[in-house]
Order: structure tokens, then C-alpha cells, then sequence
């Protein structure tokens, strides 16, 4: 099989419905699977899933349901559209709930793709065919797209001690915001780090580089395992021909309610620059701040 397309589920019930079907009409014939790992959605999430397995299942394609370490799966086997569900009873989130998903993979390439995406056809084929034909390539991202078609930023700078004295002390505007490569010509281009609303992972990062790191439940685990594809030497690519639509933020802001994402930003951003360079980098957002509004 070439591709495991892996989306993790967390109260968005319609959208990730929409998102599958998306994935299914994409003009990928039988080579991939589509992974669903749900993080103990409240909203009827598992049960929509379910349901739709079910109309795979009188469109005489083969269902089978089993428990593994306490987790259900369910499997069906489809030439239409092969799909699992990992159901389970707590929100484990971004991270670890992806990992399921890598660990059950079947797939070559691997698409970590957000449940508020939608796809359409070929775009994927274009990361593959990318991916396939570029050796050091580590990780390859489409343009992410708002529905009206305007660019969303989805590039990184690695956030360096450096780079915030310059954005924040020297006033050079940008240097750690997402931003989107601009070119003339729909070229690749070699970027730092990329979001994961859809992050194509290839066969020679996952033997060097692996899983996601389990310690960020959400946040950073992005720009750490960018950071980890550099350190294994290889590379991480933007291709602007691919475009995949996305409703903006409304998994991430599922996955962890927004009176607890400043909660969760803190210590993910301690895991990675480590305590002491966390409390540096922060020191010079927060003075850099107050002196702008000195």
C-alpha cells in the first residue's frame, strides 16, 4: 500500500465527515487507507464515523470489528475507501493520537491530515509524486488554502533565542510569524518547518525520525519534528502547486478548548527549547512587548 492518510477526530463531527468523503472522491483508486483516530469525541463523532462505515458495509464491502489493548477498531475492506477507526475513551491529544495511527499504518507514505481539511483530486497525487522522485526529502507540504482561496500562512522559522531579540528587540517585523513562500513560479521550495494540517511524511523520515514526540500534547510537536527530519539531514518541502483547503484552527481549537490552549502552550514550549532558553525566549516576547507599548 502507498499511503496511510491519518486524521485525528475531536468533536467535529460534520467536518471530519466531510474530509473523508473529500479524500475518497480524490482520485486515489485502492493504493491508501484512511486511519480516524477519535480522542473520546462527546458530539456524536464516532457514531457518524460508524454510520458511514456501515454504508461502506452495504455497499458489500467486508467489515470486521475488533479490541486491541482496550481500543475498538473497526476495519473495512474496500476498494472504494479502506477505513479504521481507533476509538478512544480519553482525549490523548495531537501527538500521541497521530502515533496510533503511524503505528497501525500500513502505508509507505504517511498524510497527517487535519479533520478540518478538505481535498480534492490530484492534490494529493502531487505530494507523492514529489515525495517519490526528491531522495532527501524528509516531509512535504501542499499550500493550505482558506475556502475563498486566499493563502494561508503555514511556514515556520525555527523559533530561536536570536530570531526573538530581532523580531521583538530590533523590530524586524515577521521573523517568527507564519508565513506563506511567495514565488513567481509554482516551484518547491525548501522550508524550515511547516503545520501539520497536512503533512506528508516520507518513507526515510519515518526509519530515521519516527513517531511524534507524546510529551507535546498540542503545539511545538510541529516545529519539533521539523526540527528532528533537519537533525536526521534531511529536508522539508513546500509545494505550492498542491492545495489543500483549511478551515483554519477549528481542530486544534477542538482538540483543546480555548480556555485551556495558553495551559497547554507553556509547557509544550519547555519541552521544547528546554527550561532555561523557554524562560529566555519569553523574557524577550513579553519585554519586546512592553516596550512597544512604552
Amino acid at each position: 500500500m502507498e499511503l496511510s492518510i491519518i486524521l485525528v477526530s475531536y468533536n467535529t463531527s460534520k467536518i471530519t465527515l466531510n474530509c473523508i468523503k473529500s479524500i475518497i472522491n480524490s482520485n486515489l483508486g485502492n493504493k491508501y487507507e484512511i486511519i480516524v483516530v477519535d480522542n473520546a469525541s462527546t458530539d456524536g463523532s464516532v457514531e457518524a464515523i460508524e454510520e458511514l462505515l456501515q454504508q461502506f458495509a452495504k455497499a458489500s464491502h467486508k467489515i470486521s470489528i475488533k479490541n486491541e489493548n482496550g481500543i475498538a477498531q473497526v476495519r473495512i475492506n474496500s476498494r472504494t475507501a479502506p477505513l479504521r477507526l481507533i476509538k478512544n475513551q480519553t482525549n490523548f491529544g495531537f501527538a500521541k493520537a497521530n502515533n496510533q495511527g503511524l503505528k497501525v499504518a500500513r502505508g509507505k507514505y504517511i498524510l497527517l491530515l487535519n479533520s478540518d481539511t478538505l481535498v480534492e483530486k490530484a492534490e494529493i497525487e502531487k505530494l507523492l509524486n514529489f515525495a517519490s522522485h526528491t531522495p532527501d526529502a524528509g516531509a512535504v507540504v501542499p499550500k493550505l488554502v482558506n475556502f475563498d482561496r486566499s493563502v494561508q500562512g503555514s511556514i515556520f522559522r525555527f523559533p530561536t533565542i536570536g530570531r526573538a531579540i530581532r523580531q521583538y528587540w530590533l523590530k524586524e517585523q515577521g521573523i517568527l510569524d507564519k508565513y506563506s513562500p511567495v514565488s513567481s513560479q509554482p516551484t518547491p521550495v525548501e522550508v524550515e518547518a511547516a503545520v501539520m494540517a497536512a503533512f506528508l511524511i516520507t518513507p526515510q523520515a519515518i526509519s530515521l525520525v519516527g513517531l511524534l514526540d507524546e510529551r507535546f500534547f498540542i503545539y511545538y510537536e510541529d516545529i519539533d519534528y521539523c526540527r528532528r527530519i533537519k537533525n536526521a539531514g534531511l529536508k522539508v518541502y513546500y509545494l505550492p502547486d498542491s492545495e489543500v483547503i483549511h478551515y483554519h484552527g477549528v481542530s486544534g481549537k477542538s482538540l483543546a478548548a480555548l480556555k485551556d490552549q495558553w495551559k497547554r502552550l507553556i509547557p509544550s514550549s519547555k519541552i521544547y527549547h528546554g527550561i532555561i532558553r523557554h524562560y529566555i525566549f519569553n523574557f524577550i516576547i513579553w519585554s519586546g512587548q512592553k516596550l512597544k507599548q512604552a
